[in-house]
Protein backbone atom coordinates (compact mmCIF):
# COMPACT_ATOMS: atom_id res chain seq x y z
CA UNK A 1 0.00 0.00 0.00
CA UNK A 2 3.06 2.28 0.06
CA UNK A 3 2.29 3.31 -3.53
CA UNK A 4 -0.97 4.87 -2.29
CA UNK A 5 0.78 7.20 0.13
CA UNK A 6 1.21 10.67 -1.30
CA UNK A 7 3.64 13.54 -0.65
CA UNK A 8 2.21 16.30 1.50
CA UNK A 9 2.37 18.77 -1.39
CA UNK A 10 -0.43 16.83 -3.12
CA UNK A 11 -2.66 18.28 -0.40
CA UNK A 12 -1.01 21.56 0.55
CA UNK A 13 -0.60 22.79 -3.04
CA UNK A 14 -4.29 22.43 -3.90
CA UNK A 15 -6.75 25.27 -3.28
CA UNK A 16 -8.86 23.28 -0.85
CA UNK A 17 -11.37 25.21 1.25
CA UNK A 18 -10.23 23.23 4.30
CA UNK A 19 -7.05 25.35 4.34
CA UNK A 20 -9.17 28.38 5.27
CA UNK A 21 -10.78 26.52 8.16
CA UNK A 22 -8.14 24.23 9.65
CA UNK A 23 -4.95 26.23 9.18
CA UNK A 24 -3.85 25.41 12.74
CA UNK A 25 -4.06 21.65 12.09
CA UNK A 26 -1.11 19.66 10.75
CA UNK A 27 -1.23 17.18 7.91
CA UNK A 28 -0.60 13.76 9.44
CA UNK A 29 -1.29 11.38 6.54
CA UNK A 30 -2.22 11.59 2.86
CA UNK A 31 -3.44 8.70 0.72
CA UNK A 32 -4.65 8.16 -2.83
CA UNK A 33 -7.89 6.20 -2.67
CA UNK A 34 -8.51 3.26 -5.06
CA UNK A 35 -11.75 4.85 -6.29
CA UNK A 36 -11.50 5.56 -10.05
CA UNK A 37 -14.39 7.56 -11.41
CA UNK A 38 -15.60 10.61 -13.29
CA UNK A 39 -15.44 14.31 -12.47
CA UNK A 40 -18.74 14.36 -10.58
CA UNK A 41 -18.40 11.23 -8.46
CA UNK A 42 -17.35 12.61 -5.08
CA UNK A 43 -20.90 12.29 -3.74
CA UNK A 44 -20.78 8.54 -4.39
CA UNK A 45 -17.61 8.24 -2.30
CA UNK A 46 -19.07 10.39 0.48
CA UNK A 47 -22.17 8.19 0.63
CA UNK A 48 -19.99 5.08 0.73
CA UNK A 49 -17.70 6.32 3.49
CA UNK A 50 -20.53 7.74 5.58
CA UNK A 51 -22.75 4.68 5.35
CA UNK A 52 -20.36 1.87 4.47
CA UNK A 53 -20.02 -1.24 6.57
CA UNK A 54 -16.22 -1.32 6.62
CA UNK A 55 -15.83 1.46 9.16
CA UNK A 56 -12.52 2.99 10.21
CA UNK A 57 -11.03 -0.45 10.84
CA UNK A 58 -11.41 -1.40 7.17
CA UNK A 59 -13.58 -4.40 8.00
CA UNK A 60 -10.39 -6.36 8.68
CA UNK A 61 -9.59 -8.60 11.68
CA UNK A 62 -6.29 -6.84 12.37
CA UNK A 63 -7.96 -3.45 12.10
CA UNK A 64 -10.83 -4.53 14.35
CA UNK A 65 -8.38 -5.81 16.96
CA UNK A 66 -6.35 -2.58 16.94
CA UNK A 67 -9.46 -0.45 17.26
CA UNK A 68 -10.82 -2.67 20.03
CA UNK A 69 -7.57 -2.16 21.95
CA UNK A 70 -7.73 1.58 21.29
CA UNK A 71 -11.34 1.93 22.52
CA UNK A 72 -10.61 -0.19 25.60
CA UNK A 73 -7.56 1.91 26.44
CA UNK A 74 -9.57 5.08 25.86
CA UNK A 75 -12.28 3.86 28.23
CA UNK A 76 -9.73 3.05 30.93
CA UNK A 77 -7.97 6.41 30.63
CA UNK A 78 -11.06 8.52 30.03
CA UNK A 79 -9.98 9.73 26.59
CA UNK A 80 -13.39 9.50 24.94
CA UNK A 81 -15.76 11.07 27.44
CA UNK A 82 -18.50 13.28 25.94
CA UNK A 83 -17.00 16.43 27.42
CA UNK A 84 -13.82 15.76 25.41
CA UNK A 85 -15.64 15.56 22.08
CA UNK A 86 -16.53 18.19 19.49
CA UNK A 87 -18.80 20.67 21.21
CA UNK A 88 -17.19 19.86 24.54
CA UNK A 89 -13.41 20.24 24.81
CA UNK A 90 -13.23 21.83 21.35
CA UNK A 91 -15.62 23.88 19.26
CA UNK A 92 -16.79 22.45 15.95
CA UNK A 93 -14.99 23.61 12.83
CA UNK A 94 -18.42 24.53 11.51
CA UNK A 95 -18.11 27.60 13.74
CA UNK A 96 -15.25 28.74 11.49
CA UNK A 97 -17.01 28.29 8.16
CA UNK A 98 -17.34 31.29 5.84
CA UNK A 99 -20.88 32.20 4.85
CA UNK A 100 -20.89 30.36 1.52
CA UNK A 101 -19.84 27.04 3.05
CA UNK A 102 -22.18 27.46 6.01
CA UNK A 103 -25.07 27.97 3.58
CA UNK A 104 -24.05 24.95 1.47
CA UNK A 105 -24.42 21.23 2.16
CA UNK A 106 -22.99 20.00 5.45
CA UNK A 107 -22.65 16.42 4.27
CA UNK A 108 -23.49 13.24 6.18
CA UNK A 109 -22.06 12.09 9.50
CA UNK A 110 -20.36 8.69 9.56
CA UNK A 111 -22.59 5.87 10.73
CA UNK A 112 -19.74 3.57 11.81
CA UNK A 113 -17.35 6.05 13.45
CA UNK A 114 -17.75 9.14 15.68
CA UNK A 115 -17.07 11.65 12.89
CA UNK A 116 -19.46 14.55 12.26
CA UNK A 117 -19.53 16.28 8.91
CA UNK A 118 -18.25 19.86 8.60
CA UNK A 119 -18.96 20.73 4.96
CA UNK A 120 -19.27 19.23 1.49
CA UNK A 121 -18.69 20.77 -1.94
CA UNK A 122 -18.49 19.35 -5.46
CA UNK A 123 -14.90 18.13 -4.90
CA UNK A 124 -14.32 18.30 -1.14
CA UNK A 125 -15.74 16.81 2.06
CA UNK A 126 -14.53 17.19 5.63
CA UNK A 127 -15.61 15.46 8.83
CA UNK A 128 -14.22 15.96 12.34
CA UNK A 129 -13.65 14.01 15.56
CA UNK A 130 -12.22 14.97 18.92
CA UNK A 131 -11.28 13.32 22.20
CA UNK A 132 -8.97 14.10 25.10
CA UNK A 133 -5.84 13.52 22.99
CA UNK A 134 -6.56 15.35 19.75
CA UNK A 135 -8.95 17.10 17.36
CA UNK A 136 -8.85 15.43 13.96
CA UNK A 137 -10.25 16.01 10.49
CA UNK A 138 -10.76 13.48 7.71
CA UNK A 139 -10.63 15.42 4.46
CA UNK A 140 -11.70 13.75 1.23
CA UNK A 141 -10.84 15.52 -2.01
CA UNK A 142 -11.78 14.50 -5.54
CA UNK A 143 -8.86 14.98 -7.92
CA UNK A 144 -7.71 14.26 -11.46
CA UNK A 145 -5.61 11.11 -11.66
CA UNK A 146 -3.49 12.51 -14.49
CA UNK A 147 -4.81 9.97 -16.99
CA UNK A 148 -8.18 11.46 -17.85
CA UNK A 149 -9.98 10.05 -14.83
CA UNK A 150 -10.60 11.05 -11.24
CA UNK A 151 -10.18 9.49 -7.80
CA UNK A 152 -10.48 10.24 -4.14
CA UNK A 153 -7.67 11.53 -1.95
CA UNK A 154 -7.80 11.24 1.85
CA UNK A 155 -5.95 13.63 4.14
CA UNK A 156 -5.84 13.23 7.90
CA UNK A 157 -5.35 16.52 9.72
CA UNK A 158 -4.70 16.65 13.44
CA UNK A 159 -4.36 19.12 16.28
CA UNK A 160 -2.84 17.25 19.25
CA UNK A 161 -3.95 18.24 22.74
CA UNK A 162 -0.64 19.17 24.35
CA UNK A 163 2.05 16.67 25.24
CA UNK A 164 -0.45 13.85 25.77
CA UNK A 165 -1.77 14.29 22.25
CA UNK A 166 1.68 14.43 20.68
CA UNK A 167 2.74 11.24 22.47
CA UNK A 168 -0.51 9.54 21.50
CA UNK A 169 -0.10 10.36 17.81
CA UNK A 170 3.50 9.15 17.90
CA UNK A 171 2.53 5.95 19.68
CA UNK A 172 -0.22 4.92 17.27
CA UNK A 173 1.73 5.71 14.08
CA UNK A 174 3.13 2.17 13.57
CA UNK A 175 -0.33 0.64 14.06
CA UNK A 176 -1.87 3.02 11.54
CA UNK A 177 0.63 2.15 8.84
CA UNK A 178 0.94 -1.58 9.54
CA UNK A 179 -2.67 -2.45 10.28
CA UNK A 180 -5.31 0.22 9.95
CA UNK A 181 -4.53 2.00 6.69
CA UNK A 182 -3.75 -1.07 4.54
CA UNK A 183 -7.01 -2.69 5.67
CA UNK A 184 -8.93 0.54 5.15
CA UNK A 185 -7.59 1.04 1.62
CA UNK A 186 -8.55 -2.51 0.65
CA UNK A 187 -12.02 -2.08 2.15
CA UNK A 188 -12.64 1.25 0.39
CA UNK A 189 -11.44 -0.13 -2.94
CA UNK A 190 -13.52 -3.32 -2.66
CA UNK A 191 -16.69 -1.47 -1.71
CA UNK A 192 -16.13 1.12 -4.47
CA UNK A 193 -15.81 -1.60 -7.12
CA UNK A 194 -18.97 -3.31 -5.88
CA UNK A 195 -20.94 -0.06 -5.80
CA UNK A 196 -19.65 1.01 -9.21
CA UNK A 197 -20.73 -2.32 -10.70
CA UNK A 198 -24.23 -1.87 -9.25
CA UNK A 199 -24.50 1.69 -10.61
CA UNK A 200 -23.36 0.52 -14.07
CA UNK A 201 -25.87 -2.34 -14.09
CA UNK A 202 -28.86 -0.05 -13.52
Amino acid sequence: MSDLRLPSTDHTSRPWRIHEIAGDFRLEDLWALPTPGGPDDLHHLVQQMAGGEGGPDGGNRVGRFLFAVRWKLGALLGWDKPDSAVGGRVASLRDRLPDDLRAGPQGPDLSSAPFTSVFQTHDEWAAEYANKTMHGVMHIGWVSDGSGGYRGQMAVLVKPNGRLGSLYMLGIRPFRYLGVYPALMRSIGREWRENSARRTAR
